[in-house]
């Protein structure tokens, strides 16, 4: 300890931090200290987190600028179409603004510990970095390669960009290794430093080349819907020392070329033909609301836009603050039947379920018995989602026909096995031996609303009691039909009278009309099969709904011929005029208008300063009907933080681009780092801990678990590895040591001294680093090549993805041990 003796108000570690203590707190005990330091150490890394995720929302604007250019389309009107384009070049992007953003932390760490110890080299700052980096290799690859769904992969995109960052994250910390122990040990020279900054900017330079295809000359690729549109000059403050002879020529010329347009469709708002596509692949369900509707297109919508890591990061932190979310909250039912019906399953349409539902209903809506049958079978089926165990009830009720005297009440429960898909009912009739005039009495069936079943809309039927014989006549029930486009399918009814008796078959036919088969309706011939005892079916007539206006058009539905015995009857012509939705064209304004309303809501960036306040002082930005507990519990948590953070200007404050907003954000996490660092030292310190311990662990942890969280969404919800697996490893030495280094370089190169780390712990952490790094990237190399791990660097097959996570997974834990026992000169180094 380096408590002062002297001073009559010293106590154990009031000297630790750069702010702490504000108070006098030698009458507090070491525990109550310890618990004091641990908690406001837990809840400032948790609100640096919650300011990151504001910070990554001004980024996420800056990188998404857009500019509208013109390019030839001979079928656009004039044979010109305008294109929306962002300017960021989405590798600088990443390894400048979106690197350094989700950084922020530990950069503003170290260089604050230099400056607030009179330029004195510190322990926390840098242990941090090299922990964090360790924590990023090892931790969130480790849960990269394991969350993917079953069967799926995600490999790398741009290869050469990811194997060059990989390169230089090898090669950065070797340049520690030299620096601090064979160049000058222990030493930090000024060039050493200012090279070590420059390697950022060279960096970033040689991986746009590498991104662009670049071989000594300028060559532009178009690779995966990426054009290069034009250079864009747009000019980036970074500070150049003059380079080597051929590295600063390439660097003059590529930088002049390191803002290519690249080509990405912005997501702008949706359009009618769009929601119009989303409603006709749902059918215009009869159970989806306009609400329901504008919500999937809305999620559709964010789907089909690319995402980046700060997009992912902004996601995140609104979560962990129960805040409004980035993705409509939508019935994952309603989801899981849309994808379902894009992928060509099919859907009732005339009911209120969905396909992944079982549906359990009667096989006929009525039939009928003979009286002196005594016993009449009713047959129940069950359709949609055939797989799980359904149990079901059923129930016998008066009509005219009374329990006891016309028929055997029953009332029971039954099962419908896996893949059973029909089941039957016998219900004894009591034959009196009188004459009686038909009597009707009727079966209900009933489902557990817990078990996932629902109940079809025929779930009751009619049975007659009769007492002739005949097999009966047929007919429609009305001569003609008025329907709407937008039915789905058209069930046209058929009864049975003047007898039951029997199976008959029934011929039917479609003539057009006005309305052509296969293009306003799916027509032809058919047959319906009556059971014995069966009283009405329908015929079913697919109706095209092509969300086009159209006049009324009419077909014509006919009964051909009946099985020997029975008859048609009068009613055998129906004629059927499908008219256009009159609410069409006003249900789509409207649905498209809550569409893009949504997506203006939740798009980053279009908040004012007012809605900020809003958003941060109600749960789930004010969507409280979609608010779950957790939400409630997370809003409850960081309520006061986000009431603070709401005094950041929007990034569409003053037009400024997202700038202001940043450069204000970026205040708030430094300030936030001051405390941080003040509080970790102190903490380590009543424990016991080194401070090299303390950034390694506790400060590591807590800027890194957002990131985690984050990685492990992009792996489920991209379609490559790129934005879970950034690679940007060095950036956390060539900016983070890198500036602090040369702040401190040129204070004591001023004075006439020499800049002074001791490295013995750090640079052990540094020589593990880079043992550990070595392997994690050759298990990616070899898991990209072998059949075992699905030849990609994300998921495969169960026994590659997790035998690969475990591994790495075990790595970190040896990599923290091994510094940590050297720390406290276990291990002699």
């Amino acid at each position: 300890m380096s408590n002062s003796t002297t001073d009559p108000d010293a106590y154990l570690c009031y000297d630790k931090g750069l702010i702490l203590p504000i108070v006098n707190e030698s009458t507090w005990s070491t525990g109550a200290r310890i618990t004091v330091y641990l908690i406001g150490l837990i809840y400032c890394l948790y609100g640096v987190s919650i300011i990151t995720g504001i910070f990554m929302s001004s980024i996420e604007v800056i990188t998404s600028k857009t500019k509208t250019v013109n390019i030839a389309n001979p079928k656009a009107p004039g044979g010109t179409q305008k294109l929306k384009v962002r300017v960021w070049n989405s590798t600088v992007a990443n390894l400048t603004l979106v690197t350094l953003g989700s950084r922020t932390t530990e950069i503003l760490l170290c260089l604050i510990e230099i400056v607030g110890n009179g330029f004195h080299a510190g322990y926390i700052g840098p242990s941090t970095i090299i922990g964090s980096a360790a924590f990023n290799l090892l931790v969130i690859t480790a849960v990269c390669i394991a969350c993917p769904p079953i069967g799926e992969v995600r490999y790398i995109k741009q290869i050469k960009v990811s194997t060059l960052t990989a390169a230089f994250s090898i090669i950065a910390y070797i340049w520690l290794l030299l620096v601090l122990l064979v160049i000058t040990p222990n030493i930090v020279e000024l060039w050493e430093a200012i090279c070590t900054f420059i390697c950022f900017p060279i960096l970033v330079v040689i991986a746009f080349m590498a991104d662009k295809g670049y071989r000594g000359r300028n060559v532009a690729k178009d690779d995966d819907k990426q054009a290069l549109l034009g250079i864009g000059r747009y000019l980036v403050t970074i500070i150049v020392i003059p380079l080597p002879g051929v590295v600063m020529d390439i660097y003059k010329e590529v930088f002049e070329h390191a803002f290519y347009y690249d080509w990405y469709l912005t997501s702008g708002n949706v359009t009618r033909e769009g929601v119009a596509d989303v409603m006709k692949e749902m059918g215009k369900h009869p159970d989806i609301t306009q609400e329901q509707a504008a919500t999937i297109a809305a999620i559709e919508a964010e789907k089909n836009s690319p995402h980046t890591r700060a997009w992912y990061r902004v996601s995140e932190t609104r979560n962990m603050t129960g805040g409004q979310k980035l993705i409509p909250t939508v019935d994952p039912k309603l989801l899981l039947a849309y994808d379902q019906v894009k992928m060509g399953s099919s859907i009732s349409i005339g009911s209120t379920l969905f396909p992944e539902i079982p549906i359990v209903e009667f096989a006929a809506a009525s039939c009928a018995v003979y009286e002196h049958e005594k016993r009449v079978r009713v047959w129940i089926n069950r359709k949609g989602n055939i797989h799980p165990q359904i149990v079901f009830k059923f129930e016998t009720l008066d009509g005219t026909a009374e329990a006891g005297s016309d028929y055997i009440a029953q009332r029971d429960t039954m099962v419908f096995g896996s893949n059973e898909t029909q089941k039957f009912i016998d219900i004894d009739i009591i034959d009196d031996n009188e004459w009686e005039p038909d009597e009707v009495f009727f079966v209900k069936l009933s489902v557990d609303s817990k078990s996932g079943a629902k109940l079809g809309k025929k779930h009751i039927m009619q049975i007659t009691i009769i007492n002739d014989e005949e097999p009966g006549t047929f007919e429609f029930t009305m001569p003609s039909y008025l329907v709407k486009e937008s039915i789905g399918v058209l069930q046209v009814p058929v009864s049975r009278n003047n007898g039951t008796d029997g199976k008959v078959v029934l011929k039917w036919k479609t003539t057009d009309m006005t309305a052509i088969s296969g293009k306003d309706y799916e027509g032809g011939k058919g047959e319906l099969v009556f059971e014995h005892g069966e009283k009405q079916k329908s015929i079913d007539i697919p109706i095209v709904d092509d969300q086009e206006y159209e006049k009324d058009e009419s077909f014509k539905l006919e009964l051909l011929e009946v099985s020997d015995g029975a008859k048609l009857g009068k009613t055998r012509t129906s004629v059927i005029t499908i008219v256009n939705d009159d609410e069409l064209n006003n249900l789509l304004d409207r649905v498209v208008s809550i569409t893009n309303v949504n997506l203006d809501r939740l798009r980053i960036g279009n908040a004012s300063w007012a809605d900020q306040f809003k958003e941060a002082m109600n749960v789930n930005g004010g969507d409280i009907e979609s608010a779950t507990w957790v939400d409630y519990v997370m809003h409850f948590l960081s309520f006061g933080w986000k009431v603070i953070f709401a005094l950041v200007p929007p990034p569409s404050f003053l037009d400024s681009g997202g700038w202001i907003s940043f450069c204000v954000a970026l205040t708030f996490i430094g300030v936030l780092t001051t405390i941080i660092g003040s509080l970790g030292s102190i903490f380590g310190c009543l424990i016991n801990m080194k401070d090299s311990v303390t950034g390694l662990t506790f400060v590591t942890l807590g800027t890194c678990i957002v990131d985690l969280c984050v990685s492990k969404k992009a792996s489920v919800g991209e379609k490559y590895a790129d934005c879970c697996m950034t690679g940007s490893y060095s950036v956390y030495v060539f900016f983070g040591l890198g500036l602090s280094w040369v702040t401190a370089s040129i204070y004591w190169t001023s004075k006439g001294l020499v800049f002074v780390v001791d490295s013995s712990s750090f640079s052990f952490s540094v020589m593990m680093y880079i043992i550990c790094a070595i392997m994690c990237l050759s298990l990616l190399v070899l898991r990209r090549f072998t059949p075992f791990f699905g030849k990609a660097e994300l998921g495969g097959p169960t026994a590659g993805r997790y035998l690969s996570s475990i591994f790495l997974l075990l790595l970190w834990c040896l990599y923290i041990l091994l510094c940590s026992f050297q720390s406290y000169d276990y291990i002699d180094f």
